[in-house]
C-alpha cells in the first residue's frame, strides 16, 4: 500500500485486496485520492509502524475519500497513535473501522477543514495510560464535522466523540459504550458550535469515568455557541452518579461560553437516572 501510495496522483484510486497489511503506513498529499478496501475489508495494522510519529495515514489534501478499510493498533511515543491523522484539506470517510487505536481520528484544526463520516465503526481504545486521553473520534476547531449512520463504544478514560468543530451535525449514530466500557463523555462539543444532534441512541456505562453524557461549552472560553437542537434522541444512562457529581444526560455550560446558547429540544426519550443542565426540561 505504501508504495502506491507515494505513486499515485491526484484523482487516483488505489484499490486493496482484502486482507491485513502489516506495519504499512503512508501520507496522502494527493487531491482528489480514493483508497478503497475490495470484499471484507483492508486492514491496516500499525505493529509498531507510524508516519511521521503521527499515525497509520497522515492526510493532508482536499477530495479525499477512504473506503472499507480498518485501522488498528498505532501507538506512538507522544501517545496519541491515531488510525488516520486529519491534517488539512477534506476527508470523506465510508464503511471504515478503527479499533486499538490510541486515538481512532484525531484532526488539526484549520478552520477550512471538513469532515463527513458514514456507516463507520469506532471501539476498542487501549487500556494503558499514555500520558494522553484515547479518544475515539476526536475534531479540531474545522469548518465541519458531519458523522452518519456509525457506532462508537468499549472506550476508556477518552469521550467517544469529541468535537470543536463549528458546525457539527450528528445523525442516527449509535454511542453505547458497553457493560467494559469506561468513556468519560459520550458526546462532547466542548467549544460550543453550531450543534444538530438527531436520531442518536446514546448509552452510557456503569463503569463510565465520568457521569455526564453530552457536554457542550465547556472548554468554550467565551466563544459563541449554539444553537444546540436535540431531537429524536435516546438517552440511556446506567451510572447512578452521586451527590457530588449526579449523573447529567445533557450539560450545556452557557456561563463558559459568551452568551447563553439557544437550546431547541423535541422527541427526546431518556432512562435511568440523571438530570439535564442548561436545557428546557
Amino acid at each position: 500500500m505504501s508504495q502506491a501510495l507515494r505513486a499515485a496522483q491526484a484523482g487516483d484510486t488505489l484499490v486493496l485486496q482484502a486482507g491485513t497489511y502489516a506495519g504499512d503506513t503512508g501520507v496522502v498529499t494527493q487531491p482528489g485520492l480514493t483508497l478503497r478496501g475490495l470484499g471484507a475489508g483492508a486492514t491496516l495494522a500499525a505493529q509498531g509502524r507510524h508516519a511521521e510519529g503521527k499515525a497509520i495515514l497522515v492526510v493532508r489534501a482536499p477530495g479525499v475519500r477512504m473506503e472499507n478499510l480498518e485501522f488498528r493498533g498505532a501507538r506512538v511515543p507522544s501517545g496519541n497513535g491515531a488510525g488516520i491523522r486529519f491534517e488539512a484539506g477534506s476527508l470523506w470517510l465510508d464503511r471504515c473501522r478503527f479499533f486499538d487505536n490510541e486515538m481512532g481520528l484525531l484532526s488539526a484544526g484549520r478552520p477550512e477543514m471538513q469532515l463527513v463520516v458514514h456507516d463507520c465503526d469506532f471501539g476498542e481504545a487501549p487500556r494503558h495510560d499514555s500520558g494522553q486521553l484515547h479518544h475515539l473520534l476526536y475534531v479540531g476547531a474545522i469548518d465541519s464535522c458531519v458523522v452518519t449512520h456509525s457506532r462508537f463504544g468499549n472506550g476508556w478514560q477518552g469521550h467517544l466523540l469529541k468535537s470543536r468543530a463549528r458546525v457539527n451535525r450528528i445523525l442516527w449514530n449509535e454511542f453505547v459504550d458497553g457493560p467494559e466500557g469506561q468513556a468519560s463523555y459520550e458526546l462532547e462539543f466542548p467549544n460550543g458550535g453550531d450543534n444538530l444532534v438527531l436520531g442518536n441512541r446514546i448509552e452510557q456505562s456503569a463503569r463510565t469515568q465520568n457521569p455526564a453524557m453530552l457536554s457542550m461549552g465547556a472548554e468554550a472560553g467565551g466563544r459563541t455557541g449554539g444553537p444546540l437542537v436535540l431531537r429524536d434522541n435516546r438517552f440511556v444512562n446506567h451510572h447512578p452518579g452521586s451527590t457530588e457529581a449526579p449523573a447529567r444526560f445533557v450539560h450545556v455550560w452557557h456561563e463558559r461560553m459568551a452568551e447563553p446558547v439557544e437550546v431547541v429540544a423535541s422527541g427526546n426519550v431518556f432512562e435511568g437516572p440523571g438530570v439535564r443542565v442548561g436545557m428546557p426540561e
